[in-house]
């Protein structure tokens, strides 16, 4: 689930706690950077439950309806195909989503069940369930393009529901888009209703676990270091007013060109100005891109640079 950039805001987030906390505890910070990334864990499943939970509160609804003293034809006969839907069927009947659910003991919807009707008051009143629901047929690409819709268009941009999330852990603000495109990418992924939906690994590889690790630590490690190797070059700029994400971003950059051999150089450039546009000043990324830009010229001259691989420079 996790991409490399991802990884590296986290790492950025984590050391920028360090500073603000004044902290020199690197095995506190590295054990909140790991809590950090493994509750992306928990973030995907409440959005997945989310799904499920609708499902079974319109069930509910409907049993109770047609159980009351004076029903209508309608209540008698209702249209079950929302509460049938393929997808929403593979999602609840999912023994890799159930397992996970409960070994990480995710109860969010038992708990704050309001959420969930207002997620199925809005799907209901919406144009795209008035059209789903004109006929009482399941038809799978139907069924699956129609919960896409009501995820992406209902669920994930709904306010109430983020800024439950955002109060329940302030991690998160950075891992709801992640995780609400994965979920996307999965649903989209669905052939038939034989298909399976497993819950995926957190980390592609170990590889990519150990980078989280050691990015982290080499940068917090070799501070003094990395530093000094850009603090000539901003002649212009008063150091003290250099924003603090932008010394945290231009050292994990150095570090991954001097300590991260099997990273393209132009790898690490794009990913960390990419990262200064969403997270700092409006300049920083110009401010940033200039000064690695010379600092790699350096570097090559003075044969500073070992990365091994075709395309790595």
């Amino acid at each position: 689930m996790l991409n490399r950039r991802h990884i590296r805001v986290k790492v950025m987030q984590s050391i920028y706690a360090m500073h603000q906390n004044h902290s020199d505890n690197l095995e506190g910070q590295e054990k909140f950077l790991n809590y950090s990334i493994d509750n992306i864990q928990d973030l995907y499943l409440i959005m997945l439950s989310s799904l499920i939970e609708i499902q079974k509160a319109e069930a509910v609804f409907l049993e109770k309806s047609s159980q009351k003293h004076l029903v209508t034809a309608e209540e008698r006969n209702p249209n079950n195909k929302f509460i049938n839907n393929q997808v929403l069927q593979l999602l609840a009947e999912s023994s890799s989503v159930s397992i996970a659910l409960e070994n990480r003991k995710i109860n969010n919807w038992e708990l704050h069940d309001d959420y969930i009707f207002i997620l199925l008051n809005e799907i209901k009143q919406s144009d795209m369930y008035e059209k789903y629901m004109s006929n009482r047929k399941n038809n799978f690409e139907e069924d699956k393009q129609f919960i896409m819709d009501v995820f992406v268009e209902i669920v994930a941009p709904n306010e109430k529901l983020y800024e439950y999330l955002e109060d329940n852990k302030l991690t998160w603000i950075d891992d709801i888009p992640l995780v609400n495109t994965h979920i996307v990418k999965q649903l989209k992924a669905l052939k038939d209703a034989s298909d399976d939906i497993k819950v995926p690994k957190l980390f592609k590889d170990a590889e990519d676990r150990d980078y989280a690790r050691d990015l982290f630590r080499k940068t917090v490690l070799n501070e003094s270091e990395l530093a000094k190797e850009y603090i000539d070059k901003t002649p212009n700029w008063d150091t003290e007013r250099i924003a603090e994400i932008d010394t945290i971003i231009l050292k994990m950059a150095i570090c991954e060109f001097l300590k991260f051999p099997s990273i393209p150089v132009k790898v690490t450039i794009n990913e960390y100005l990419e990262i200064a546009k969403e997270y700092s000043t409006p300049k920083s990324s110009i401010f940033i891109n200039g000064i690695l830009d010379n600092l790699v010229k350096e570097f090559q001259a003075n044969n500073k640079l070992t990365k091994v691989g075709r395309g790595l420079m």
